[in-house]
């Protein structure tokens, strides 16, 4: 495995894991016991950046993770996050964002006790509350830092300006938003400013929900429990538009004697020193394949190919459903 750094020092190894799908989203929640053990066998295999979040459930995966993870906790960075208004004792979500300092503060300990640990290594806002000043929400993790309950402040899905302020009332270690083949909004503003501030960068979704994969074609069927069945990108009209890019990245992963998902993830990882991805799977050989994509260089030519290619494709779709494309402010 290869090592990368994010800001305010914090190294991390190239590919981290998201554990989301492990829980809920993707479909019916996968075997616990099974889920433990992919967790532990990422671990062997060299990563160390695992990210969960306390919506993901809610709860159920902060307290898989953390089981997980126990007995090598001190070997790892676990990221989890706060700032949607989840009731704490029965996990009913209203649907809305809670950043209020008195609830952070409330959230950060819960997130402990599920993990079975005594800090949070990354503990990021997961979608700004336009309730509450950025900087109020800043000030408290650093607080939090204080008393080292947190080691890192992370934003997911924040605007530049945004990230601006926070930064200067408590360092961000890492941004969390889309970013992928399948979804280059980042390269216009915010990789930029992140560059400029010494800020990582951890892209979820980084194969596109799946996308990127080659696995999924207009006629697949998704789980009725599964998310990308309200996305308009996953529409079967949409897909069918959109296997141009699967055959590009397809054609370059034939050339190189690689996987699709190989190449998608090299590409990220070609970006920037400090762009760290944390696809997420509940299959090991899933798992060993992503982690194939650290050790494939793709040249000047091949990331030449893919720009030209890319250049001559409009995805079709938005990203994701309008409701929460308004939640993320972006």
């Amino acid at each position: 495995m290869k090592y990368r750094k994010l800001g305010q020092g914090l190294e991390v190894s190239a590919l981290g894991l998201g554990c989301m799908s492990m829980t809920a989203v993707y479909g019916p929640p996968a075997d616990k016991a099974e889920m433990i053990r992919l967790a532990r066998s990422a671990f062997d295999m060299g990563v160390t950046l695992f990210d969960t979040a306390e919506s993901y459930g809610p709860f159920a995966n902060e307290t898989l993770v953390g089981e997980a993870l126990a007995p090598i906790r001190d070997q790892v960075v676990i990221a989890t996050k706060f700032g949607f208004d989840i009731n704490l004792e029965t996990g009913e979500r209203s649907g809305g964002t809670n950043s209020r300092p008195d609830h952070i503060r409330a959230v950060a300990d819960a997130c402990l006790k599920r993990l079975g640990t005594d800090h949070i290594d990354l503990f990021y806002q997961h979608r700004v509350d336009p309730d509450v000043p950025i900087e109020d929400v800043a000030g408290t993790v650093r607080d939090l830092i204080k008393e080292g309950k947190v080691k890192h402040f992370g934003l997911s899905e924040a605007g530049v300006n945004t990230i601006r302020r926070a930064h200067s009332v408590q360092p961000v270690t890492a941004v969390q938003s889309e970013y992928s083949l399948f979804w280059r909004g980042p390269e216009d503003e915010l990789l930029p400013a992140l560059e400029e501030l010494g800020i990582g960068f951890v892209p979820f979704s980084p194969l596109g929900a799946g996308f990127l994969t080659g696995q999924i074609d207009a006629n697949t069927k998704f789980d009725p429990t599964d998310f990308r069945n309200n996305v308009p990108r996953f529409s079967p009209e949409a897909r069918a538009a959109n296997m141009k890019l699967v055959d590009l990245v397809k054609a370059v992963a034939e050339r190189k004697g690689a996987a699709p998902a190989q190449v998608a993830l090299a590409w990220l990882l070609a970006q920037k020193p400090w762009i760290v991805p944390i696809p997420g799977t509940t299959k090991t050989h899933r798992l060993d394949e992503n982690l194939g994509s650290v050790d494939l260089e793709l040249t000047k030519n091949d990331l030449h190919e893919i720009d030209c290619g890319l250049a001559k494709i409009e995805v079709q779709g938005e990203r994701l459903p309008e409701a929460v494309l308004r939640m993320s402010g972006l």
